[in-house]
Formats: structure tokens, C-alpha cells, sequence
């Protein structure tokens, strides 16, 4: 198939390199000119305009915008809506608040678009490992996109299957290949929310556990209850065989082996918008989320004082994502 990847910052430019190396052709535009020739020495098709982006796909033309949640992907949404035809399709694969995409699948509908939120996970390591995708929109668009979604998503791969879907008729086959039609406009960007408000929960949890180990070594304890830990060591066992080892906990092995006391970084986490918006929806559901909310609210005390915890969910952050610390 041809499409338009509209933004080629670190996942962009990859989902569009993961694309062509699956047979399909990419219309790559960027506000940055450098990313555009760049991705056009791989065999990019580069537009230098949305203008010309649309001049260059044929009916029913695919816009991909892979651009921050917010001001830049609405306004290239809406900048989108102006150019497309009745029947072409508009795709958030961003970060963008749920309640948006339903908002904009409503507008666009007016006008005979049809719009797709596609929650994107995989980070940088998405060109190679492939990209987790959670689906919103209507049935039919996602079926003519599915050659698009299935060549993203991993596949199968090294995953052992699970023995119950086996057993059962009538399950999703995509699941399986790493991506799945959620539901309607709104329920891809949803899960996704949701999978990012877990996601802190479970970094923390691995943070503070490193914060304890890390000061059991502290000179202020009882030279008899004071242990000399390796914590490369401790991460690398935890990895094999354990029952809380995962990608994250393999990042963090990464990090510590490559600097065990982590002085690249300072601690200050970031945050993106989908941990508050998780605890925003679990208060209108009235669903407790006591582990979510102390994960964002130690993400914003870190800005004000720093620990080794910190310095460890950074190192993920950076490891999965590239994800840049908090601005001082």
C-alpha cells in the first residue's frame, strides 16, 4: 500500500522504515527538512509540503500523523481535513486524549473522512522488535488498513501462546500478531491511556525496589546488616527465571551494567499526558488507582528533589523511548 507518515521524529521515521521493509510505499513529510532527505536516502518518497504529500497518494489517500498530542497533531489534522477527499482516512497514531479522537471522527465524518486513533507502543526498539498497535475506529477502515497494521505489528515471535485462546474459537487472531480493533473512535487512544497509566505503576515499582537495595549499602546502618550489593548483578539475575522479570526490568539491566550508579542521569522524570488522563477516567469510573497515582505524583516530586529511584526511571525512560529528562 502508499501512505503519507506525517512526522518523522524517533517513532515516525521508524514506523515508516518498518513499513517500506515490508513492501509498502511511504509519502514522508516533516517540518524538519534534514529528517525528510534523510528518510529519502532509504527510499522515501519526500514531500516537501501536506500539499504535497496529498498530491502524491491516490484515492483513498492514508495521512499516518505521528506528532506530539496536542497543538501540532490537530493542527495537521485539521490542515488534513481541508485537503482530503470524501473516503480518504486520517490516522492518530500519537498520543492524543481519547475524548479528542471521538470528537475529531465525529467532524470528520461530516465531511465523508474516516478517522483511526492507533495507540503506538514500542519505542525506538519498534523497527526491530515491531510495534504494539490498539485500534480505534470503524470496522471496514481498519480491514483495508490491516496489511498496513500487520506489517508494524511483531507477529508472533518468541512469545510463548496462550494455552486458553488455543482451546477457544472465536478470539481475535490479531491479538496474537501484536495488534488489535479495540473498538470504536476513541478506544484505541483509551487503551492505550491505560497501558501508559500501568506502565508507570510498574516502573516505580521497580524504581523503589532499587532505592531500597542501593541504600542497604549506606554507611549509616549497622556494619552487620549492611550488604555490598551488586545491583547489575541483582537486576541481571532478576531477569532469568524470576516471576517479575520483563522488557523494563531488561532496560534497567542495561542501564545499571553500563554504569551502575546511573551519574548520566539527574532523576528529574517527565511525565507525558496519558498517566494524568488515566487517573482522570479511573475518577469519573470511580476506580481506585492507589498505585497509578503515587507513581505521577513521585514523577512530579522528582522535579523538586531527586533520588536513586528517579535515576532509575529515567534510565527506562531513556532505554524504551529516548525520552529526554524533565527541563530544570
Amino acid at each position: 500500500m502508499r501512505l503519507a507518515v506525517i512526522g518523522l521524529g524517533r517513532m515516525g521515521a521508524n514506523i515508516a522504515r518498518r513499513l517500506m521493509r515490508g513492501g509498502h510505499e511511504v509519502v514522508a513529510f516533516d517540518r524538519n527538512g534534514p529528517l525528510i532527505e534523510a528518510i529519502a536516502t532509504e527510499g522515501a518518497i519526500a514531500a516537501s509540503s501536506l500539499e504535497a504529500v496529498a498530491a502524491n497518494l491516490a484515492s483513498p489517500r492514508i495521512f499516518w500523523v505521528m506528532l506530539p498530542a496536542g497543538p501540532p497533531t490537530e493542527e495537521t489534522i485539521q490542515a488534513l481535513t481541508r485537503l482530503a477527499d470524501p473516503g480518504d482516512i486520517i490516522i492518530d497514531g500519537g498520543n492524543s486524549f481519547y475524548k479528542d479522537d471521538i470528537r475529531r471522527a465525529r467532524e470528520l465524518s461530516q465531511k465523508g473522512l474516516r478517522y483511526l486513533d492507533v495507540g503506538t507502543s514500542g519505542g525506538v526498539w519498534g523497527l526491530d522488535r515491531g510495534y504494539c498497535l490498539m485500534i480505534g475506529g470503524d470496522e471496514a477502515s481498519v480491514a483495508h488498513l490491516d496489511p498496513i497494521f500487520a506489517t508494524l505489528a511483531p507477529g508472533l515471535g518468541a512469545v510463548p501462546r496462550t494455552p486458553d485462546r488455543l482451546a477457544q474459537d472465536g478470539k481475535d487472531p490479531r491479538a496474537e500478531q501484536g495488534y488489535v480493533h479495540a473498538g470504536p473512535a476513541g478506544a484505541g487512544h483509551f487503551v492505550k491511556m491505560v497501558h501508559n497509566g500501568i506502565e508507570y505503576g510498574l516502573m516505580q515499582a521497580y524504581a523503589e525496589g532499587f532505592e531500597i537495595l542501593k541504600r542497604r549499602m549506606s554507611d549509616s546502618l549497622p556494619q552487620d546488616e549492611r550488604f555490598d550489593l551488586n545491583l547489575a548483578d541483582v537486576a541481571e539475575v532478576w531477569r532469568r527465571g524470576s516471576v517479575i522479570s520483563s522488557w523494563l526490568l531488561d532496560l534497567t539491566a542495561a542501564a545499571l551494567a553500563k554504569d551502575p550508579m546511573l551519574s548520566q542521569f539527574s532523576g528529574r522524570v517527565a511525565d507525558s499526558h496519558e498517566g494524568q488522563w488515566t487517573i482522570e477516567a479511573a475518577m469519573e469510573e470511580a476506580v481506585p488507582v492507589n498505585v497509578l497515582s503515587a507513581a505521577l505524583f513521585a514523577r512530579y516530586r522528582s522535579r523538586e528533589a531527586q533520588t536513586f529511584a528517579d535515576q532509575v526511571l529515567s534510565a527506562m525512560r531513556f532505554g524504551f523511548g529516548g525520552h529526554a529528562e524533565a527541563p530544570r
